[in-house]
Parts: C-alpha cells; structure tokens; sequence
C-alpha cells in the first residue's frame, strides 16, 4: 500500500499553517469556512495546545467553523461580545489581480463578509486554481436571498445581465439553506463581471437581497498555494 502524501492537500494544509502562523497571543480571530481554512483552524488548534498561542478567541463564519473550533479547542465568542476582530482567516472561491474575490460556495458568504469586513487584517487562503483575470469566470455570484422574494430578486437580477439559478441541496430534497434560513441564486454572467465594486452595491439594493458574494477592497494579503515540480509552496499576493 502507497503511504506517499498527497501533494495538492499538503499544499492546503500548508497554506493554512502559514495563515496560522500570523495570529498572535491575545488577538480576537475571524475564523473563516472551506477546506484550506479547516486546517488553519486546525494548525490554530495545535499552536493553542502547545502553549505557543495564548488567550486567542475565535469568531466563526458558518456551523462547519463552530464545529472544528470545538474540536481543536479554539474558545469562542460572537461579533456582540467583542469590540472588534484583529485578523480574520478565510477561503475564497475566485481571486483577481486587485485581490477582490467571490465567496460563497459554501453559501456562507454572508456571515463571512461581515466578520472579514470588520476585521482590522484581513487573509485570504487559497491555491493556485483560485486565482482568474476576471472574476466571475470561472464561479458563478452567489447572492443569499429571503425565500418570499426569490421570484422577483431573481428577474431583477436578470435586467442586471445575469443568468440566476437556485441552488440546490446534494443529498437533500429542495434548495440549500443558508445557517441564516435563507435561499442562495447562483448567477452566471456571460463574459465575467467588469465592475465588481458596482455590481456588488447594484446586487445588494435589490429588496429581498440579504448579501451576494463579491468581496471588494477588503483583502490584505492573499497566501496562495501552489505544487511546483510535485512539491507544495506557499507564496504572498
């Protein structure tokens, strides 16, 4: 039996160590949704049970990052008992050269992007396959809407230019549901999204729009992981 390590979840695995690694002793830490961001929370977990890490809390953007904070002993606590948040920690499913991004493929997006937003450091962690020219090339814009409003939030976002689709649950009858209670549209837009900060503000005056997956001038760093000649590298954008 092969015990060789897979190079492409090393990677993952490093990229969320090295995102870890920037959380000091003390600091109120935004604890981001997606694979590369469970092995940071798990990395945060080790470097707290090994006394290097002290007196950090953590403030969670999805049940999945609640869960794995328990599980690694990261103490918890929420937006209303804290006066800010040092360093948030968070995955991204597009990244453009002006380091905007699209979230959202875990339909946490809106959770993630008050906690990011408030953060005073912001970190992205990603590999490589993230990174595009234009958003929305390769990922389709999700926006989390109040179920009542779906119909009509949907036609708006058609006059928009973009194509809307409810998604749907894998292994669940009928649509995801957001840990807020809502649904989440996934919209194509034929030739990517030419005005990001635009379209965000335009997509969010829909009534009925909770939130949508354009995250605009609110990325610090970009730690992007990469498998070079079969071996893991991180690097900064």
């Amino acid at each position: 039996m092969s015990t060789e390590v897979d190079p492409v979840k090393l990677m993952k695995q490093m990229v969320g160590q090295a995102a870890a690694a920037r959380v000091k002793s003390g600091s109120i830490v935004g604890l981001g949704t997606g694979s590369t961001a469970a092995y940071m929370i798990e990395s945060l977990g080790a470097r707290l049970k090994s006394g290097e890490l002290q007196n950090i809390k953590g403030v969670t953007t999805s049940f999945q990052g609640d869960v794995l904070a328990r599980e690694y002993g990261i103490p918890l606590t929420t937006l209303n008992e804290v006066d800010r948040i040092d360093i948030a920690i968070d995955g991204a499913d597009e990244v453009d050269p002006n380091k905007n991004l699209i979230k959202g493929g875990g339909a946490a997006h809106t959770r993630e992007k008050i906690v990011d937003g408030f953060a005073e450091e912001f970190i992205v962690v990603v590999d490589s396959g993230k990174l595009v020219e234009k958003l929305g090339t390769t990922f389709l814009l999700p926006v989390e809407v109040v179920p009542m409003a779906m119909t009509p939030v949907m036609q708006a976002i058609e006059k928009l230019g973009g194509q809307p689709q409810l998604r749907m649950g894998v292994k669940k009858a009928g649509p995801v549901i957001t840990d807020q209670g809502n649904f989440v549209i996934d919209v194509k837009f034929a030739n990517g999204i030419d005005d990001p900060a635009g379209l965000e503000q335009a997509i969010n005056n829909i009534p009925g729009v909770l939130e949508n997956g354009l995250f605009v001038g609110v990325t610090d760093l970009v730690l992007v992981g990469e498998v070079v000649d079969g071996k893991p590298i991180v690097r900064e954008i």
